[in-house]
Order: C-alpha cells, then structure tokens, then sequence
C-alpha cells in the first residue's frame, strides 16, 4: 500500500510538472510571438494608419536635410487643392524660417521631428524631452500655432519617448506607406509603391528633398484622385479623442 501510494505521488508530481512546462512554453512563445497577450500589446506603439470607412490619406514629408525642394512641394499641394504635413528637424528649422511660414501660410500641418535628429530610443527621458521642447518652441515661435504631431527620426521609438511626446501634447505618427524616395527610386517607382500599398487610412512617408519627389508627387496626387481618395492634413485624418492604437498601430476609434 505504500509502494502504491509513492507511485501516485510520483504520479501526481509529473503530471504537475507537465503542466507547468506547458504554461511556460505558452507564455515562452505569446512572449516570442511580439507581446502579445489576448490581443493586447505590452509595449506603445505610434500611429501607422487610421480605420476609416473614408477614402483619406496623408501626404507626409519629413525635413532635415536640404530644403530647394520645399517651395514647388508646397506649390503642387496648393495647386492640386490637397492637404499635407512637414514634420521638420530643429536645425532645418533654423536655417529656414521662410519655408516654415511659407508652409504654415498654405494650411499645411507642422510636426516636430524632433531638434537634432537623433536616434531617440537611446536618450534619457530628459533629452528626448529636450528635442522635442525645443523643436516645437522654434515652430510656435514662427507660426503662433501649437505643436500637436510628432514623427521619431528613423521611426525609431520606445515606450519611454511615446510615454514623454504624450506629456508634451503630441501624437506620435509613424507610416504604413513607405514611399522609399530617400533611396533614389524614380518618379514611376515612387508611385507603383503607392499603388500597391495605399489604403483608406493610410500615413505615406516622402522626403522633401528626395531626388524625384517633385516629378513623384503630381503622379502620386493624380492617382489617389483617380482612386476617390480624399488628401488631407493629418490633423484631418487622426482622432482626436477616444481612440485606441492596436499592436500594428491602427488608431480605431472607441
């Protein structure tokens, strides 16, 4: 009787065993599997794109280096009658005060891409609040408007930049149409990435002095045009409020 009750605690202990390992290959692998537990992220993640039943998307145009391009850029948005939005480096900012009112004067939207360019995600909390103070003094300063937008350099980011852009009043904006132009591709090629990756919704990342961008983007506005689609400020595109951000970065709203 003895023997029989060392083999049922022997018995016992395995099965307990068993399930433990599997609990923890469970939680090995949701953890492997990008954080993800019963489809909520453990990390922040920025705005990629919008859910809309609306035909919108966002012309975007990150500046740092460079600016010849700007003023035809801002020309061609006014001219075909469609929003947009610079998201402009400290320094840039600096050396052309015109551009910066000359692109607030059109209606277009201004976001902060932080002073210096950096790669955030290895600051201190305390510099990363420094780029982007600084950066979004320099922009109300010319423009008397406030900083409402964000976009990492590199689109690189971490729980502790969202978490300092938040305090700051800044939505953090990413893309999910990634143009490419900064790598030299030519206008055709610019605008066979929109095609094949253009949703309603959609953030589409352009460079303000990329090679082709002023040969892309009279190509890029004609086709979404063609397509119903309607390109707006991101401001216009965005919620505001009562909103959530799923793990792919999918602003829904509540």
């Amino acid at each position: 009787m003895k023997i029989l009750c060392t083999k049922m605690k022997s018995i016992l202990g395995l099965i307990s065993l068993s399930c433990f390992a599997v609990l923890l290959a469970f939680v090995v692998a949701m953890t492997n599997a990008g954080t993800i537990y019963f489809g909520y992220a453990t990390r922040l993640v920025p705005i990629y794109s919008v859910d809309t039943n609306e035909k919108k998307v966002a012309l975007t145009f990150d500046a740092a280096w460079g600016s010849d391009k700007t003023e035809k850029i801002v020309e061609i948005l006014k001219e075909n009658n469609v929003g947009g939005t610079f998201f402009l480096v400290g320094f840039w900012i600096e050396k052309n005060e015109d551009k910066v009112k000359l692109i607030d004067e059109a209606g277009i939207d201004i976001g902060t891409h932080s002073s210096t360019h950096p790669k955030m995600s290895t600051l201190s909390s305390e510099s990363m609040t420094q780029e982007l103070k600084s950066s979004m003094e320099l922009i109300t300063k010319i423009t008397g408007k406030e900083v409402k937008f964000f976009r990492p350099p590199f689109g690189d980011y971490n729980d502790t930049l969202i978490n300092v852009a938040t305090s700051l009043g800044l939505k953090t904006i990413q893309w999910d149409v990634d143009t490419l132009d900064w790598k030299g591709l030519s206008a055709n090629e610019i605008l066979s990435r929109v095609k094949s990756l253009v949703k309603n919704g959609s953030i589409i990342l352009c460079h303000n002095n990329s090679d082709h961008i002023l040969e892309a983007l009279p190509l890029m506005i004609e086709y979404l045009r063609s397509e119903g689609y309607q390109m707006v400020n991101i401001s216009e595109l965005v919620y505001q409020s009562d909103y959530i951000i799923d793990n792919n970065g999918l602003q829904k709203q509540k």
